[in-house]
């Protein structure tokens, strides 16, 4: 007996046509700037070239060396003054460090953004202070999380049912706007500099590309949009690119770029697709 062909919505397939265009897009943005590390060089006193060693991590200032409840109450009475004053256009950035280091100047313009990352952050972690910012009222909320869960040994299942958890939940307190699940960035490989490189290395980056494969899956069944930002990232080896990365698992200011790249393009395409 035959088996009937499976279907998919047909927003879902628009998804996935949305996130083909998007690399295209991004990949002709970098060529046109003749090279991200040429334009960085006109907007950054920092030298990026290929061949050029890792740079530190940004410095945070006294923030970094605050605990982990320091930074949930400095995240909380931020989303509280977002919820009061309900800036036109906020646009929420919820993860780890990845997030938390985004530089201000990188982020798409005429939005507002709150940022609620926390470095060393677990989807486990994320998921309970979701509540954080229920009051808010965003347009958009980008969610990145996921490497640090698999630095510190969980498995593929309890990473997918807590992303499963963070998109329902966002979904339920949020309905009138749009949920995007980005996908987990790979790490550099044996290029890695970070001080746990040791963990980073016994995470083959080949899992990490079929958990954001079955991550894409759950988005589309949870009904929320899915970005999957990995291509861009990605070298011939399947690795974090050398030059976009500070220590083989962070942003360098060339990979905030791309990713400031890819954030931009994309708001402009769901929001021409509304039209």
């Amino acid at each position: 007996m035959a088996t009937p062909a499976k279907t998919f919505p047909t927003w879902a397939i628009l998804s996935l046509v949305t996130n083909s265009i998007l690399l295209l897009a991004v990949i002709l943005l970098l060529w046109r700037q003749q090279g991200v590390a040429a334009f960085l060089r006109t907007i950054s006193p920092i030298q990026v070239k290929a061949d050029t060693p890792p740079q530190p991590p940004p410095e945070l200032g006294l923030r970094h060396k605050l605990n982990y409840q320091q930074w949930v109450d400095i995240l909380k009475q931020e989303a509280k003054v977002a919820a009061q004053k309900r800036p036109p256009r906020l646009t929420i950035l919820a993860g780890d460090s990845l997030s938390l280091w985004f530089p201000p100047e990188f982020l798409p313009e005429n939005r507002n953004w709150l940022n609620q990352g926390i470095s060393g952050e677990n989807s486990a972690g994320l998921l309970k202070r979701l509540e954080l910012f229920d009051r808010t009222q965003p347009e958009t909320i980008f969610v990145m999380i996921g490497i640090n869960d698999l630095i510190q040994g969980s498995s593929n299942e309890i990473i997918l049912n807590n992303q499963r958890q963070i998109m329902r939940y966002l979904r339920k307190v949020h309905p009138k706007t749009q949920i995007v699940i980005q996908s987990i960035l790979p790490h550099g490989g044996e290029q890695v500099t970070w001080e746990g490189r040791e963990k980073l290395l016994a995470i083959p980056n080949r899992r990490i590309r079929k958990l954001n494969q079955r991550l894409q899956d759950i988005a589309i069944t949870e009904g929320v949009k899915y970005l999957d930002l990995h291509p861009l990232f990605v070298n011939n080896q399947g690795n974090l690119r050398s030059q976009l990365s500070t220590d083989g698992l962070h942003l360098s200011p060339q990979g905030y770029l791309v990713w400031s790249s890819a954030l931009q393009l994309y708001s402009q395409m769901e929001l021409e697709a509304k039209r």
